[in-house]
């Protein structure tokens, strides 16, 4: 397929379809939400992006019967999505800026849209991934959702798995209202069954029920999938010449030898789609329930995005859109949506509009209600700018890897997520997305005054959000000893690296920012790596420290007395090589 005929069938799909005619406001608020959030799926994952080889069935009809925005953002990983779509605001705001050495964790004090439901009688339910802070008081149960079903961590397979249950998609070891339980079956049934449950048992009650649906799949590792599925995609022929594609941006002459794999955990998710909306119509509230799905980031590898350039991390379109599908029969009309560019802060105001409930009172909301465009209720939002910037490290870094998006224009420096720098010096690239939506034609030389207004307001935004906290270069607390969390798991995930290893795996070491609420004493153990046999064990509070002697790969600290506030805690363990971070670390209290 050329690239004439790319834009056109782009056009033709995610902006100028034909849409249902202009209705008027919904009678009455939806009583339901469902949210849904896939992990790493990317923008042409889906039959009905033009996808030629993956079956999703049920999220094609659910598309044909949503109202769906042709222009909807996402960062490009997955913590800052989380953040922005659970409170309306900037990740940055937030303290939840990266996937791990502690900067995944949300600040408590944020108001989630949970927590706004919950208050408004809303039954609130999680069911997958969080991956805003594992320990309290930034749990999800501790952030208003009063049934919790998750696992550790950033996914299943990372160093806060469980011990004992590691990278366990197929009878994972989740964690139910803080308590570790052993569950059956493949993690994407197995949250989805729940959350069918659960919202049963609401109805059933008369309550009505927020549930937030975020998977884990399609993301890595991709050694345990549903086997069938697999096996069907495995025998089938994924070469890029099955797929219409942009010539300017080429897929991989080889397809990754993960692609059957991903598909067959995207296979799975659609069914589950098709398994939920049949209990919505067994419980006779499809019309009352407004269901929203979308994805967190871009593909997990370089594959079929629809003729749109970049993945996962990456900034340019292929790495940061996401689809964006509102499900409310006879409320919302069918078609897509076009208007001004739209992002995940803008869904916590719109499904809190969808329900008739109020904004929270002194919180400084950045994103706002898209109701009116979804339903063509003929009010026409002002053109805004959407700001997007994600990379790793400790704080945000002016110009790194950061996009900003007007009706029309896309003025971005893809200096790519991973590196960390102090100075990052900017090539600033510029496209008319009107004219060239694929990002193929740079023309930040040739419109030097519309680079410069851009990057006004881009500086204007980095400054506003850079300075929302006075503590944003170090993650919340970890809080020792608090009643609401006798026991404690610290991993690697949360930890703050201890030189330029940049890694939670292998010899790294690191520790924990953690705030004592009580001095103990408490029972501490440190494990150490699976394979790395140690003798001794070190573990240090401020300036105090104490070593034991490791049985196994555990050292276990009893009658430990922490010392009362904030501070940092470093555990290490002594082998044949020297000191090496722990693995993690369990503090009990007595």
């Amino acid at each position: 397929m050329t690239n004439t005929h790319l834009q056109a069938a782009a056009l033709a799909t995610l902006g100028l379809a034909g849409c249902a005619g202009l209705g008027e406001r919904p009678t009455s608020p939806a009583r339901n939400v469902i949210l849904i959030m896939t992990d790493d799926q990317g923008y042409g994952d889906f039959s009905f992006a033009g996808n030629p080889v993956i079956r999703t069935p049920n999220l094609d009809a659910m598309a044909a019967r949503s109202a769906r925005l042709a222009t909807f953002y996402v960062s490009p990983v997955c913590t800052p999505t989380r953040a922005a779509l659970m409170t309306g605001r900037h990740p940055q705001r937030t303290r939840a800026i990266d996937t791990w050495i502690g900067r995944a964790m949300m600040d408590p004090d944020e108001t989630t849209i949970a927590e706004v439901l919950r208050g408004a009688g809303f039954a609130t339910g999680i069911f997958g991934k969080w991956h805003l802070g594992d320990c309290y008081p930034m749990r999800a149960m501790d952030q208003g959702f009063e049934e919790s079903l998750v696992h550790r961590g950033g996914g299943i397979g990372q160093p806060a798995d469980p011990l004992g249950a590691e990278g366990k998609y197929t009878d994972p070891v989740l964690f139910h209202n803080g308590t570790r339980v052993q569950t059956q079956g493949y993690c994407t049934d197995v949250y989805f069954d729940a959350a069918i449950s659960w919202m049963k048992k609401q109805h059933a009650k008369g309550r009505p029920f927020f549930t937030y649906l975020p998977t884990n799949a399609p993301h890595g590792p991709f050694h345990d999938v549903p086997e069938t599925l697999r096996a069907e995609y495995e025998a089938m022929d994924l070469s890029p010449s099955r797929y219409p594609q942009d010539k300017g941006h080429p897929l991989p002459v080889k397809p990754s030898k993960n692609l059957p794999r991903i598909m067959a955990m995207i296979e799975n998710v659609d069914q589950n789609i098709g398994k939920l909306f049949d209990a919505l119509k067994e419980m006779g509230v499809t019309d009352d329930t407004i269901v929203i799905f979308l994805n967190d980031n871009g593909p997990n590898t370089r594959r079929f995005v629809r003729g749109y350039r970049g993945k996962k991390t990456e900034v340019y379109e292929g790495g940061v859109r996401s689809p964006l599908l509102a499900h409310w029969p006879g409320s919302l009309p069918t078609g897509t949506r076009n208007g001004p560019a739209t992002a995940h802060y803008d869904v916590m105001p719109t499904i809190l509009d969808a329900c008739g409930v109020a904004q929270p009172k002194g919180v400084q909301m950045d994103g706002r209600s898209v109701l009116p465009v979804l339903g063509r209720f003929g009010k026409k939002l002002p053109d805004r700018t959407v700001f997007v910037q994600a990379h790793r490290g400790d704080i945000p870094v002016r110009y790194h890897n950061f996009m900003l998006r007007t009706q029309r224009y896309k003025l971005l420096n893809a200096s790519g997520f991973r590196r960390e720098l102090d100075l990052v010096e900017p090539r600033f690239e510029l496209y008319d997305l009107l004219e060239d939506p694929f990002e193929q034609q740079n023309i930040a030389d040739s419109q030097p005054d519309i680079v410069k207004r851009l990057r006004g307001e881009y500086e204007a935004w980095f400054t506003d959000v850079s300075t929302s906290r006075p503590d944003m270069d170090e993650p919340p607390p970890i809080h020792i000893g608090a009643k609401q969390a006798p026991t404690v798991v610290l991993t690697r995930q949360d930890w703050r690296r201890i030189g330029a290893s940049g890694s939670w795996g292998g010899r790294s070491m690191g520790e924990w920012v953690i705030k004592v609420v009580r001095p103990g004493p408490y029972t501490v153990h440190v494990h150490g790596l699976k394979n790395s046999p140690a003798t001794s064990a070190y573990l240090e509070i401020g300036s105090a420290g104490i070593r034991g002697k490791v049985t196994g790969r555990t050292c276990t600290f009893t009658d430990v007395e922490l010392p009362v506030g904030e501070g940092r805690l470093r555990a290490s363990l002594k082998d044949a090589r020297g000191e090496v971070g722990a693995y993690q670390v369990i503090i009990e209290s007595k």
